[in-house]
């Protein structure tokens, strides 16, 4: 009876957690999802999920072996806490890693956020392989980027690098705490530019309906270019000042990208003295859940051997 190592991908979300497996080559060989149910609190959704991840392997791959676990999930997540994840009520105080270490007792366990999860899968099979410098940009309900050097994703000295939802928008922010000015989460993501259009239009609108309601109406078109240039200024300083040679965007707001390319795209001519290309992610709407898996698998490899992973 063969025992081939499998690795175990979780990506925590506000409102669901997905699950996968795959083995050591990246094949994916089950995936499930469940709800969060945030007002449950922060113990109820880290068991649900490993209720889920341990019934994904019994059924995925019963004769499978966890050779690694890779975690990802909105925050920044640590051993014993997860920084700026206020989605789920308890989330911040929730031991992480070591809940997850105590499930799966002598297993590799890596931790990202969401979004460098997502860069890592970009990196090992997708749209950022081979590329250093890369950027990777997620244009969801939330904003932040990723940058890839070295081979590696960047976490900075306290593991936020590229939260660019708290850049400055103005010379006015200068100096302002945070309590005190607009972040650029507050107007550029897909929950604020939902936000903003229900005022704006008079009724409840979400991002994905003002980009196509924007195709024939001024106003809604007003909005989403007043959007896309905010986003360009602050993707083009973020090429400067990085480099690239591509830029990938994932997230849900992908799914308009005939009217966000374009704007970016000019800007970044425009602006970036060695324009880097420019392209949708190879996993656009589940890289959070393959970045996961790609973090066991790298994990897994640093115990077994890369040549295992050939």
């Amino acid at each position: 009876m063969t025992h081939s190592p499998v690795v175990l991908g979780l990506d925590f979300g506000g409102t669901k957690i997905a699950v996968a497996i795959c083995d050591l080559a990246g094949a994916r060989l089950g995936t499930t999802t469940v709800d969060s149910f945030p007002d449950d609190g922060a113990a109820a959704a880290m068991s649900r999920a490993i209720a889920a991840g341990r019934a994904l392997l019994e059924t995925a791959a019963p004769q499978g072996v966890l050779a690694a676990v890779g975690a990802a999930t909105f925050g920044i997540p640590f051993d014993d806490r997860v920084e700026l994840a206020p989605a789920i009520p308890g989330w911040e105080g929730l031991a992480f890693g070591r809940e997850l270490k105590a499930e799966f007792p002598g297993v590799p366990v890596a931790l990202a956020t969401d979004v460098k999860a997502a860069t890592q899968a970009e990196a090992r099979w997708g749209a950022l392989a081979g590329c250093d410098p890369g950027l990777y940009l997620n244009l969801g309900t939330g904003l932040a980027a990723a940058i890839l050097a070295g081979g590696a994703v960047v976490t900075g000295a306290h593991r936020a690098a590229g939260e660019i939802g708290y850049n400055l928008r103005d010379v006015s922010d200068v100096g302002a705490p945070l309590t005190q000015r607009i972040t650029l989460e507050d107007v550029v993501s897909g929950k604020a530019l939902a936000a903003i259009a229900s005022a704006e239009l008079g009724r409840p609108t979400t991002a994905t309906q003002l980009f196509e309601l924007a195709t024939r109406d001024a106003a809604a078109a007003a909005l989403v270019d007043e959007f896309i240039r905010e986003l360009a200024m602050h993707v083009v300083n973020l090429a400067v000042a990085v480099d690239p040679a591509r830029i990938v965007v994932g997230g849900g707001m992908v799914r308009s990208w005939a009217r966000l390319a374009p704007g970016l795209r000019s800007a970044l001519d425009a602006a970036v003295p060695f324009p880097p290309e420019l392209v949708i992610a190879e996993f656009p709407f589940d890289a959070p859940l393959i970045g996961a898996l790609a973090l066991g698998v790298e994990a897994a490899g640093a115990v077994l051997g890369e040549e295992a992973l050939a």
